[in-house]
C-alpha cells in the first residue's frame, strides 16, 4: 500500500537574509521559515515530514537534533523539519538572528547558511532533508576558508522544487 503525501498547511514563508562574516559565506538566497506546516508531533509526525519532503525531491537523510554549535554546509540546501519538542536558535552565524522553532515549523537553509541551537527542549528533534546529488559537511566558519567556502555556496544549483510544496523556487530565483 503506498503512503499518502500529507496535505501541509502552507502559507507565505518568513524570509531572512544574512549578510557574509565572520567565516561565515551565509547567502544571497532567503532563509525560508514556515510555520506550523504539519501538526502532531513525536515520530509520526517525522514521518509525515520524511513522505512529504521526498515527494518533493528532497530525499530524507536523518533525525537529530540541531548542534549546538554555530556551523554551515556549503555543498548542500537544507530542509529541516521539526517534529518534536521547541529550540531557541540562531540563524547566520554568531552575529546572526535568533529565533524559535517548534514541531510542525520547517526551515529551508540555503547552502552557506550558519545555523546553531542555543538551547531546547530534551526531546527536540527534526528530520533533515537534502536535494539529491547535494552531499552536506559540517564547516565551522574558519575566516581563513571563507573566500573558498563562498565560491563552493556560489555554485550551489537551485533545487527542482520546494521541500514542502511552497513557493521557494520563485523566491530564491528572485533573489539569483
Amino acid at each position: 500500500m503506498a503512503t499518502s503525501i500529507p496535505r501541509p498547511h502552507i502559507t507565505e514563508p518568513e524570509t531572512l537574509y544574512f549578510e557574509p562574516g565572520a567565516g561565515f559565506p551565509n547567502s544571497r538566497l532567503p532563509v525560508l521559515l514556515y510555520r506550523q506546516v504539519l501538526t502532531g508531533e513525536g515520530d509520526a509526525l517525522a514521518a509525515q515530514f520524511e513522505t512529504l519532503f521526498e515527494a518533493h525531491q528532497w530525499p530524507p537523510q536523518w533525525r537529530y537534533g540541531l548542534l549546538d554549535f554555530d556551523h554551515f554546509h556549503s555543498t548542500a540546501h537544507e530542509a529541516l523539519g521539526v517534529f518534536r519538542g521547541e529550540a531557541h536558535i540562531r540563524l547566520g552565524g554568531p552575529k546572526g538572528q535568533e529565533l524559535d522553532v517548534a514541531a510542525g515549523d520547517v526551515m529551508i537553509l540555503p547552502a552557506g547558511t550558519g545555523h546553531a541551537s542555543l538551547s531546547s527542549s530534551s526531546d527536540f528533534e527534526m528530520v533533515g532533508a537534502y536535494p539529491p546529488g547535494q552531499e552536506w559537511e559540517v564547516e565551522r566558519g574558519d575566516p581563513d576558508q571563507l573566500e573558498a567556502a563562498r565560491e563552493r555556496v556560489e555554485r550551489m544549483p537551485l533545487p527542482a522544487d520546494d521541500p514542502v510544496g511552497g513557493t521557494l523556487l520563485r523566491l530564491w530565483r528572485a533573489a539569483s
